[in-house]
């Protein structure tokens, strides 16, 4: 059996990894390239920790500045997981999405005790500055990635789909299930979906993939890895 995996290409190597585990082929179409924003900055004066809502955002981040002393509040686990990997050692994950992680923030973090920065792309899900600040936080949003949209499946995909070898797709957030599903469609291969199970992060990301057919739609009981991995795990047992 094969598995589709549409993230980034750096994001991807993680969850191909447990697929792989699984017994699962993986084949990766990346429909967001990751791109760093010219003459970025970052501004860590009177700052007390950092605020992170992707993997990417964080990377970004690691890249422009050399402070690892400062703490750190991921959205998710694997948002975590990458904050650690670039040397943080003080990093606590929401487990969940941005109210989850605005949540978290209110809960653990003194608004007087400095700023947040928010490591953020140009694009951002949710209001997460507006909670923030509501409570008293001085939040600063620093833009430090973008993520471009691919603009066409890949002829190795649209073959595949064509031919009936991927089994199963991956979908993690609501702009790359909406990019795969008007690209489906503009490629002509939306019909080659109905033999296909998709498996979406979170509602948001499910609502875009139901603009196709598919197979089955599947959500993950809470936004994370673990949760889009035990749905598929629950598929596989029950003999897909």
């Amino acid at each position: 059996m094969r598995a589709l995996v549409t993230r980034p290409k750096e994001d991807s190597e993680g969850v191909a990894r447990a697929l792989g585990q699984r017994g699962l082929d993986v084949m990766i179409e990346p429909l967001l390239d990751i791109a760093a924003v010219e003459d970025a900055q970052v501004e860590t004066e009177g700052a007390q920790g950092i605020l992170v809502t992707s993997a990417n955002g964080i990377r970004a981040l690691a890249r422009l500045c050399p402070r690892r002393d400062l703490a750190v509040w991921a959205v998710g686990d694997s948002s975590a997981r990458a904050a650690r990997e670039m040397g943080f050692s003080a990093v606590e994950s929401a487990g969940g999405d941005v109210d989850s992680l605005a949540e978290l923030v209110a809960a653990r973090v003194n608004p007087q005790s400095g700023a947040l920065l928010h490591a953020a792309g140009t694009v951002v899900a949710g209001d997460l500055s507006g909670r923030l600040e509501a409570k008293g936080f001085q939040v600063r949003r620093q833009v430090l990635y973008q993520a471009v949209t691919a603009t066409r499946l890949s002829d190795g995909l649209c073959r595949a789909l064509v031919d009936g070898t991927i089994h199963l797709a991956l979908f993690f957030s609501p702009r790359t299930a909406k990019t795969f599903a008007t690209l489906a469609v503009e490629a002509g291969v939306q019909d080659q979906l109905r033999t296909i199970a998709a498996y979406g992060l979170s509602a948001n990301v499910s609502a875009e993939l139901a603009r196709v057919p598919w197979r089955v739609l599947r959500q993950a009981f809470e936004p994370t890895q673990a949760a889009l991995l035990a749905a598929i795990d629950d598929d596989l047992n029950r003999g897909f």
